[in-house]
């Protein structure tokens, strides 16, 4: 019996992976988190699979599940949304299932970041621009930020930021980067990326709280924020200059 975890991605149920599609299909029971995971995907299970949403479980109540599960010999599907290495929350089961002597795995999605990068049609590395993305939050009401990783100092790095969960903390997110990145900085909120209401603003930070706010958005909601949104200049890479060698395209 092995625990599958497995990421369903941002939200278009297309946008799972192959492995973890197939996983969802053969398994006999199947959990997901109802409030963020696409029906078009858990629909994908077998009719006659045991499909519980966990959005209103708590630790142990899921766990119990899996037990039982592993008792009657049973694979589980274990459905995240985006990638369940960010923000996943699935550290804390696999700890409890190495406790029980219960086997899992991890198949990965893709994550919200990258799927909005892919509706933008951008890159978030740019050469002569920002050749470091960084992955952070704020804290709101879940667990705190450890010492040193407050977006007043990671925005001393000036690379793109991909600030999840802060939707509504968008303020302290603008007052912590203006002295870094400048009140001109683009700034884009991903709203439900590749689901049907998907939506996007396009801001700076000197104006894009005001147009969140008449949006309405409260949650599932990525803030992008650096130079890469934005009309920046930037030099051709390296990697298909002509003058640039390599062991796959030798000097003629």
């Amino acid at each position: 019996m092995t625990v599958h975890f497995i990421g369903a991605g941002p939200g278009a149920p297309d946008l799972i992976t192959v492995r973890g599609l197939n996983l969802i299909k053969a398994a006999p029971v199947v959990l997901y988190a109802g409030s963020l995971v696409p029906e078009g995907v858990i629909n994908q299970a077998d009719e006659a699979a045991t499909v519980v949403d966990t959005a209103p479980m708590h630790l142990d109540e899921i766990i119990g599940l899996m037990k039982e599960a592993d008792d009657r010999g049973e694979d589980i599907a274990r459905v995240h949304s985006g990638d369940p290495s960010l923000y996943g929350a699935i550290a804390e089961q696999m700890r409890r299932l190495d406790d029980l002597g219960i086997t899992y795995d991890v198949t990965p999605g893709v994550p919200a970041f990258a799927a909005a990068a892919a509706a933008l049609q951008t890159e978030l590395t740019l050469p002569d621009v920002s050749q470091t993305v960084i992955l952070t939050r704020t804290a709101v009401r879940a667990t705190a930020m450890p010492e040193g990783e407050d977006l007043a100092t990671l925005g001393g790095s000036c690379a793109t930021l991909a600030v999840h969960l802060s939707v509504n903390n968008l303020a302290r997110v603008i007052r912590d980067l203006v002295p870094h990145y400048g009140e001109d900085c683009p700034v884009v909120v991903a709203y439900r990326v590749s689901w049907p209401d998907e939506a996007f603003i396009t801001g700076t930070l000197a104006d894009i709280r005001p147009k969140v706010k008449a949006a309405g958005f409260t949650r599932t909601a990525l803030i992008l924020v650096g130079q890469v949104l934005g009309n920046a200049t930037f030099r051709d890479s390296r990697l298909y200059d002509e003058a640039h060698h390599h062991v796959l395209r030798p000097r003629k």
